[in-house]
Order: structure tokens, then sequence, then C-alpha cells
């Protein structure tokens, strides 16, 4: 469906450009094949997520822009047109991309509906994480796995079919397409015996590690000699290109928004203050950065001039004033903070800085509380647009928003980071009851 799309997309929108138009089709074929093979374009599974999908086409499309361009140089006689390039690949992208999803939710209703395209499957162990997976195929039906059973040796409950012996003949009559393993449960002879099972049979076998900490985690290899040694990567955010990309990004996006909006913002919203209350327009506060550096954070100031700084605002807090308590819930006060961005204190997207006395509260008291300062503090976070924004009122919200900064670290993407500005503004326009 795809090649169908490229080729008639093509053929209207080259043909007048002087390319032996069939000869282009059939390039364009091949490279969209290349590239869709070493970029797993087509490797989407049931248990792929949405922004999964996104970030396979928009490394396909890139990819593929460039493809399409490099044929020009090569051919002397043709019209090299930006508009029909940018026409080609904004249409075929969507047309695709339509396609796709389409296609996976169809899937997914499909098997919600009729109960069909479902997938059986065995769990050997019977350990806290083979229960956490057989809730998680209960709980998320549109992945459609049917479980049929645990098999065990080491335990006996109504809820163990059989022993290891049994899963064999089990699967056979059962159509078992899936066996989940857990590692703690079998031997070394085991394990080749259900391998050995498995590729005779053509049954999937996947392994469920008990050490979840560590395997969530990004894994790299690398080989001593020919000896394979695995380790930990905390971030991506560590390495070089990335760290020159998400810098790249930070200074032109905190630039666009101080030419474009702080440039005439600000005199009005200094207007305001100095209207209502007396003081300075901004207010700077210490803050904790990346590996705990200190440095100022800036808001426009929001509150009447007081000799408390290290607590956070609350609910009704009297210290806020009339154009403050509109600021905040705007969000207006935090603009000043793109000026910490473009000198490098700050990234847009990022665990949100917290105050000294939080850190020294909750720092030793909180699991991975520490990891939050592996990378700089962001205007906004993936905490704060999940609803743990604004007053900790008891230590579960703090242990909630630590979750949600670990995991953006663990797991950053490109992708992650624009989902994150998009819901900011969202959330921006709806209005967050949090933001006070």
């Amino acid at each position: 469906m795809d090649l169908i799309v490229i080729s008639i997309l093509a053929y209207f929108l080259f043909d007048d450009l002087n390319l032996d138009i069939n000869y282009y089709i059939i390039y364009l074929n091949i490279g969209w094949v290349f590239t869709a093979y070493f970029l797993k374009f087509y490797e989407i599974y049931r248990f792929t997520k949405t922004i999964g999908i996104i970030s396979k086409i928009i490394k396909q499309g890139v990819i593929f822009l460039l493809i399409v361009i490099a044929f020009f140089p090569f051919s002397s006689q043709a019209i090299f047109s930006v508009e029909r390039i940018a026409q080609f690949i904004i249409y075929s992208l969507l047309l695709i991309t339509i396609s796709k999803f389409f296609l996976f939710y169809c899937l997914i209703k499909y098997r919600l509906i009729v109960g069909n395209n479902c997938r059986y499957a065995v769990i050997v162990g019977y350990t806290p994480e083979s229960i956490q997976l057989k809730e998680l195929f209960e709980t998320k039906k549109d992945y459609g796995y049917q479980f049929l059973g645990y098999f065990s040796d080491k335990k006996t409950n109504q809820e163990i079919k059989g022993n290891l012996l049994d899963l064999k003949t089990f699967s056979m009559a059962n159509q078992v397409d899936e066996i989940y393993c857990s590692l703690s449960e079998v031997s070394n002879s085991q394990l080749k015996d259900l391998l050995e099972f498995a590729s005779e049979t053509s049954k999937t076998i996947k392994f469920i590690p008990d050490t979840k900490e560590i395997f969530s985690k990004n894994l790299r290899i690398d080989y001593y000699d020919f000896f394979p040694v695995l380790s930990l990567k905390d971030t991506l955010l560590n390495e070089p290109a990335i760290k020159i990309f998400k810098r790249f990004f930070d200074i032109t996006f905190s630039l666009i928004v101080i030419i474009g909006v702080l440039s005439w913002l600000a005199p009005l919203v200094a207007i305001l203050i100095k209207f209502e209350s007396k003081g300075p327009i901004l207010f700077k506060q210490g803050r904790p950065g990346i590996d705990e550096k200190p440095f100022y954070c800036y808001k426009f100031r929001s509150m009447q001039i007081n000799a408390v700084s290290e607590t956070e605002a609350l609910k009704n807090d009297p210290r806020v004033t009339k154009i403050g308590k509109f600021m905040r819930r705007s969000s207006i006060d935090e603009m000043p903070q793109f000026v910490n961005v473009f000198f490098g204190d700050m990234s847009i997207v990022g665990p949100r800085p917290h105050l000294w006395s939080q850190n020294k509260a909750y720092g030793g008291k909180i699991k991975k509380y520490m990891k939050r300062h592996y990378v700089k503090p962001g205007i906004t976070g993936l905490a704060q647009v999940s609803g743990y924004r604004g007053e900790i009122e008891t230590e579960k919200d703090m242990v909630n928003r630590i979750k949600m900064d670990v995991f953006y670290i663990e797991n950053w993407s490109v992708i992650l980071d624009l989902k994150i500005i998009y819901m900011t503004i969202v959330n921006i326009l709806k209005g967050d009851k949090k933001a006070y």
C-alpha cells in the first residue's frame, strides 16, 4: 500500500520535471524499501505504543526525504523543485500515517469486539514478575493475549496447570503461541530443553528477568575481544551528540520566545507588577541545577515582598498578588526562565528545579530522588504535564513526581520532548487547577 501511494504521488508531482519518471519511481520504491528495512519501519507489534509508531514515521520520513533529493544532482536535465518535493513528502507521509494508524486501531478494535487475532500464552514460573505479566495480559485487552495458565516445578496452587513436563503436552493440545519463562524458576538444562522445544514447534519463547530494575533500563553491549559485557546507560541525555542536539534546540526555542514574546510581554508585565505592589519586577531564587550546581532561577514576581522564600506557594496563599494569581494560573510568571535556558542553566524540558529545602528533606528519603540532577532542570517536565505540579501535600506527591522525572531521564526521546511541550501548551490553554 505504501509503495502504491509513493508511486502514484511521484507520477503526478514529478512527471513534468524532465525526469525519466519510470526509473525515478523504481528508484523511490527501492529507496523506501531499503530505508524501511534498516529502520525497522514495519516492525510494529500489538504492544507497540503510539509514540513508537510516530517516532518510526519521523525517522523514515527524514531519511526518505534525503533519498528523494539525492537523485537530482545525478540528473543534469531534471528540474529541482523544492515545492514539489515538499508536497510529495507531506502528502505521502500523511497518507501512509493515516493508513498505518487506521490499520493499527482497526486491529485493536477487531481483537476487542470479535475476539480474534489473539495470541495464546503460558508462563513458566510463579513469581511476582510473572503474576504482574498475567495481570497485564488481563487488563490490556487491546493487546489480544489470552492467558492459559502457569507452569512451575517449585510451587503448587490452583492457578498452576502443571509442572514443566506437562507444559509441552499442554502447549501442543491448546495451540499455545508464546511461552514466557521466569529465569529464576528454571535450570540451565531446563532452559535449553525449552528453547529446543520452542524451536521444533515454532513457538515463541520470551524471558521474564527477575532483576526488573536493571533490565528496564537502557543496556549497552560491549565486546572485550569476543567476550560480551553488558553495561547500563543511565540516560541518552549524557551522550555527546544528544547533548549538542538538545542544546541547539534549547537555544533556538528560547531565542524565538525571548525575541517574539518576552520583548513585548516583559514591559507590559513590569508595569502591572509595579502598579500593584512595590518591589523588583523579577524574583530570583537559588535552585539546584545539573549535578546540584547552584544557579539563580528567574520568575516574574507574583508575591508581595516577604521574608519567606524557601516555601512553596499554597492554595489561597495570602502572599500572592492579584496579578500574581493570573500569572501563576497562566504560567506567565515562568517566562523569564527562557533566559535561564538561553544561558545554559536550564532546558526547555526536564525535571522542574526544586527548592534547596526540598532537596534536603527528600534527597535521602525517596529512592532515585538525586537522579533528577543527572540532567538540566526544565521549564516544563513530564511530572508537570502528568498532573504532579504545584503544592507537595504529602510525601506520596513527591514520590509520584520523582517517578515521572526518572522515567523521563531513562526514556528520553525527541518525540517525548515534543509531546511534553505540546501537553504544556494544552494545559495552559485549558487551565490547570494546581496552578496556584
